[in-house]
């Protein structure tokens, strides 16, 4: 009997939609895997999974998503439910929702932040207009 691999699962949270730097993208982007940011994206993201900002990444634009490690510039709402992390160069301008926060020195913020510190429950994002869009999860 011959040997065979089992096809690669890309479901997999450890797959990783990259945008590398030089890179712009006008438009939403929608996803149920990781993404990794070192260009610009003009438009939401929503993913029920981790979302990276490096250093030289820019969104404009609203981040939904399940965890969230931010080292570049977001101009828009960030809804994050389970750990936000601001990074030392980080630079955010827009309100924030989030369970769990940790901002490291340096880092800039410029907004509100709402936090529901009751671990496990579901947040819902307050949002001015009627579109459901806004609201996490």
């Amino acid at each position: 009997m011959l040997n065979r691999k089992e096809k690669t699962n890309f479901e997999s949270t450890d797959s990783v939609n990259r945008l590398v730097e030089g890179t712009k993208i006008i438009g939403d982007i929608i996803s149920e895997s990781n993404i990794r940011i070192d260009g610009e994206v003009e438009g939401n993201i929503t993913t029920s999974a981790k979302v990276v900002i490096g250093e030289n990444g820019c969104l404009k634009g609203n981040l939904t998503c399940q965890e969230a490690d931010i080292e570049g510039r977001i101009e828009g709402k960030l809804m994050v439910e389970g750990l936000l992390i601001l990074r030392d160069r980080s630079n955010i301008q827009g309100d924030i929702y989030t369970n769990k926060l940790h901002i490291e020195e340096g880092a800039i913020f410029l907004g509100a932040c709402k936090m529901n510190g009751a671990g496990g429950h579901k947040m819902s994002a307050v949002s001015n207009s009627d579109d459901s869009e806004n609201s996490l999860y």
